[in-house]
């Protein structure tokens, strides 16, 4: 066999759709995990700063965050580790059923170790959903104050109403409690935070850890297909002469 023929029997061995889930996964995590870290940090310090100025008001709100920092260091290590094992499994599963390693083989312990997998990459899945979802609503609340500066600079510009009318009361999100103080800004005050650089990189990053969060859920529905698929024909290889692309 010509070296030709060789790389070409390598690289059908290849899972190409589990190595693209792969990719999109680490990078997904990656942008959701040190996006959300740093947005999570920059959202403490505005609070204390601007809407409450007394500890003890956001004293929980201070231990929630940080817990959920913690968490995301475990989220990107649990995820870096299971991306290479699913990308290894990818490549033993293409490998087994396109019989690029001779002889075919298969054992009762592994396809129940794929099927765990097929499982396991289910319940992420649903998981994520979640994530996805919840980090959508630090982007809405963000959103809305940014949206409400820009009407208080066009009625400045249009001098219709005045702005100091027009206020933004964060307690009704339920984040910090109601006898918070000063717990909203208003007119000027508010335009000053949305021109603040923590503002501003908070909001963006919220909204890239929100994207990066819908690419690992992608690459999740990806790793799914290509898991049940690879299952499927394992399990029915083991009787019939079948192939697989994934």
């Amino acid at each position: 066999m010509g070296c030709f023929e060789c790389c070409i029997k390598c690289l059908g061995g290849v899972p190409y759709a589990s190595l693209v889930a792969t990719i999109l996964c680490f990078s997904g995590v990656a942008l959701f995990c040190g996006c959300g870290h740093v947005a999570l940090t920059g959202t403490v310090s505005i609070l204390e700063q601007h809407f409450s100025t007394t500890a003890s008001d956001h004293a929980l709100l201070s231990e929630v965050i940080q817990l959920m920092q913690y968490v995301i260091y475990g989220i990107a290590s649990f995820f870096f580790l299971y991306g290479i094992i699913l990308l290894a499994e990818g490549f033993y599963t293409t490998s087994a059923v396109k019989e690029l390693h001779g002889e075919f083989k298969t054992t009762a312990c592994g396809r129940c170790i794929s099927g765990m997998f097929v499982f396991l990459t289910y319940v992420l899945g649903v998981a994520w959903l979640g994530v996805f979802g919840f980090s959508a609503v630090p982007v809405f609340m963000f959103y809305n104050i940014w949206s409400t500066c820009e009407v208080i600079k066009s009625l400045q510009t249009n001098m219709t109403v005045p702005g100091d009318q027009i206020c933004v009361d964060i307690r009704q999100y339920g984040i910090i409690p109601w006898n918070a103080v000063p717990g909203k800004a208003c007119g000027p005050i508010l335009e000053n935070i949305c021109n603040t650089n923590e503002f501003y990189m908070s909001y963006h990053l919220f909204i890239v850890a929100c994207a990066g969060a819908g690419a690992t859920v992608i690459a999740l529905l990806i790793y799914m297909m290509a898991t049940t698929y690879n299952y499927a024909v394992l399990k029915f290889k083991s009787r019939e002469d079948c192939c697989t692309k994934f």
